[in-house]
């Protein structure tokens, strides 16, 4: 046994044996972060054997680099990179726990405009496990100082380096073609970051990410007009004509658009102990002056809140990868709501946001889109404990917004983005006497909690509304943004939809989130219609009396008969009335049984859909990266002039009393100037007691 661990020491006290030591607990480290921090929906030995194997290819390229220097150096560069890659890997475990998807370059270049308020999530996000990636490299580190691994100071031929550079190279050919055979296209058609991880590594997808990243600004700097023509011709086959008995139906009015932040379908008539969670928002989707869907998905990728913002906004899919309202919204050419209402119907427009103007480069991205005014945080009175989780607390928010809603010219185009409702949920006890959930999941517990103010919020607001008769000509939006409650936690969802498991079908149909349109006047009722996200604006268009035959929009009104209801989500799956794709396996969409021998009818059935959203999904992506709309002459609309428009509070406050001269049509010019915060009544603790004084510069 003596004579066993001598040999072993012996071994790793040469630099190729401690070289071959330090490989294997990297890959080791690299394997059990796959296997527990990450949901790669692995599936049979193949995939089992690659996630194991991909591990060694990097490991040997990045670490591989310190055997072409000398003496201790070379040991201490191993361990850098070792550590340098460690802590890669930590910031993808954090942040694929909260978004359930890896970091991307464009993120990173983007995380300036969504960082702000990730501190407070980091502290519910990490788990102490998670700092396991460094115990490789402290591990070694003390075998060095203690000398029970001792320098080998021998020179280490160049040639046995690049012997080993070469041997990572040709074991990642040896990865990608397996991988290829498993997964044919595997780098050309995914549109799903866990694939590229599971099958060839996170560095190997990190590098991958990198060069399409690089290519894509190649792309953008020699797109042409010609490119737009596929597009053109994908969006005319596809025109879904509106319908002619909403046609019109709200012209003229007010449209205010609640953004109810990780509001998911499934709280609607949802009860905990007897209670509704959300008792107003329930009763507006029952309604019979309501268009309510109950089967309208996010599609959301990885820009989450932004992703959902862009589609509303555009009928534009997010990007496959960060955000695209960080990465495109100052420098892309767009036709979105604010702009096309603005000069089709003369409406006014703003945006309204508890939280600092540049979070998801909004700042920028709503000069873009059209939008006159921005509400930002500094534009509210400084209230002790306002804030909560990313922003102003919704109570709160909502009876600022109210300030300057009164003041804009009628008829506008409102959008009211709350954000209590937010990861990591959470809510102090002054504000809420409603019960948590009990499926033992502390992130999950806490949601309805946050949900039931939310929806107190929203009852506050529609007082305030009916109290100034601002309601009665206004049509009231309302969507959840994307899930609240990530696939990370199967156990807690299985538990609230009473299953002992879930599969990916339960999955798909977890992605639904409500949407609806109120107003005076429309003939409403629960729509069973298949929809999305990249459905709202050309559906608005229809109630609104705008003929969008001739945009760039990759929705369709959902109102219409030729909506041909199919559901594309960001990764490639999709949902229809009667098949469901999710996670690579197919369902029959009304009963949710998994379809394991399709047949030839049904294989036909889904090859058809999967073009058609493969198809959808490029070509927005081609139209985004290579700012194609600056290509486009929409008949009747200008291109947006940002020159001039600001949101800063002084010139915001200043453009907003000019616009209110030019065009007296606001609620106070109707009403003798008279300011309506007063009429908005509002149980928030915080304002108890309190005088509003809100910023004039």
């Amino acid at each position: 046994m003596k004579s066993a661990w001598q040999k072993i020491r012996n071994g790793l006290n040469t630099k190729i044996g401690f070289f071959v030591f330090t490989v294997v607990l990297f890959a080791l480290k690299m394997y059990w972060a796959y296997q527990t921090k990450f949901n790669l929906g692995v599936k049979g030995p193949v995939q089992e054997f690659l996630l194991a194997f991909n591990t060694l290819p990097a490991a040997l390229l990045f670490l591989g680099v310190a055997l072409y220097f000398r003496g201790r150096l070379s040991y201490w560069l191993m361990l850098l990179v070792n550590a340098i890659v460690s802590t890669w890997l930590l910031a993808n475990i954090l942040y694929y726990r909260e978004f359930s998807d890896f970091l991307t370059l464009n993120v990173i270049k983007g995380s300036g405009s969504a960082s702000g308020n990730l501190g407070t999530s980091l502290s519910q996000i990490i788990q102490p496990t998670d700092f396991c990636v460094y115990l490789d490299v402290v591990f070694v580190i003390l075998l060095l100082a203690f000398k029970v691994i001792r320098f080998d100071m021998r020179p280490f031929k160049r040639r046995y380096a690049a012997t080993i550079s070469a041997l990572s190279l040709l074991l990642f050919g040896v990865n990608l073609g397996m991988a290829e055979g498993d997964r044919s296209q595997l780098l050309t058609r995914t549109f799903d970051n866990n694939y590229i991880v599971k099958y060839l590594g996170l560095e190997a997808y990190t590098i991958y990410d990198g060069i399409k990243t690089t290519r894509t600004s190649v792309v953008r700097s020699k797109a042409d007009n010609q490119d737009m023509k596929p597009i053109e011709r994908f969006i005319k086959k596809n025109y879904a004509q509106p319908n002619q008995a909403y046609y019109g139906k709200i012209k003229g009015k007010n449209i205010i658009v609640l953004h109810l932040e990780s509001f998911q379908q499934f709280l609607i008539d949802y009860k905990v102990n007897g209670q509704e969670v959300t008792p107003t928002i329930n009763k507006l989707y029952h309604d019979q002056n309501t268009l309510a869907y109950s089967n309208f998905f996010n599609q959301v990728g990885q820009g989450k809140t932004s992703d959902a913002e862009l589609m509303l906004e555009t009928s534009l899919y997010g990007l496959p990868e960060g955000s695209a309202m960080s990465t495109y919204g100052t420098s892309n050419t767009f036709q979105a709501a604010p702009a096309l209402l603005k000069q089709k119907l003369g409406y006014s427009s703003a945006s309204f946001h508890g939280d600092v103007p540049s979070f998801w480069n909004r700042d920028n991205a709503y000069k873009s889109f059209g939008y006159q005014y921005f509400f930002s945080k500094e534009y509210f009175p400084e209230v002790k404990d306002s804030d909560m989780g990313y922003g102003t607390k919704d109570k709160l928010f909502l009876k600022y917004s109210a300030k300057y809603l009164d003041q804009l010219p009628q008829p506008f185009y409102a959008k009211l983005i709350t954000v209590t409702n937010h990861y990591p949920y959470l809510i102090d006890k002054k504000n809420t006497d409603f019960p948590e959930l009990t499926t033992g999941d502390k992130t999950v517990d806490p949601y309805v909690q946050t949900a039931h103010y939310l929806d107190q919020s929203v009852q506050e607001l529609l007082n305030y509304l009916d109290k100034t008769g601002m309601r009665k000509n206004t049509v009231l939006v309302l969507y959840g943004d994307h899930y609240g409650i990530s696939e990370n936690h199967k156990d807690a969802i299985a538990k609230i939809l009473g299953k002992k498991s879930v599969t990916n079908y339960d999955l798909a149909m977890w992605q639904k989130v409500p949407f609806m349109i109120n107003g005076e006047g429309i003939d409403g009722g629960i729509k069973d219609t298949y929809g999305g996200e990249i459905d709202v604006l050309p559906t608005l268009e229809d109630l609104l009396g705008i003929s969008s035959d001739k945009y760039i929009q990759f929705g369709q009104d959902l109102l219409s008969a030729q909506n041909n209801q199919i559901v594309p989500f960001r990764n490639g799956d999709w949902v229809t009335p009667q098949y469901t794709k999710a996670g690579g396996d197919y369902f029959d969409t009304k009963t949710g049984k998994q379809i394991k021998h399709p047949t030839k009818a049904q294989q036909r059935a889904f090859d058809k859909t999967q073009a058609y959203v493969t198809t959808e999904l490029g070509l927005s992506d081609k139209l985004l990266n290579g700012d194609l709309l600056r290509f486009y002459h929409l008949p009747g609309f200008e291109k947006v002039q940002k020159k001039g428009v600001s949101y800063n509070l002084k010139k915001g406050l200043k453009a907003l009393k000019q616009q209110q001269k030019d065009h007296p049509t606001s609620w106070r010019d109707q009403n003798d100037h008279r300011n309506s915060i007063d009429d908005y009544e509002t149980d928030a603790p915080e304002l108890n007691g309190v005088t509003l004084k809100f910023p004039t510069k």
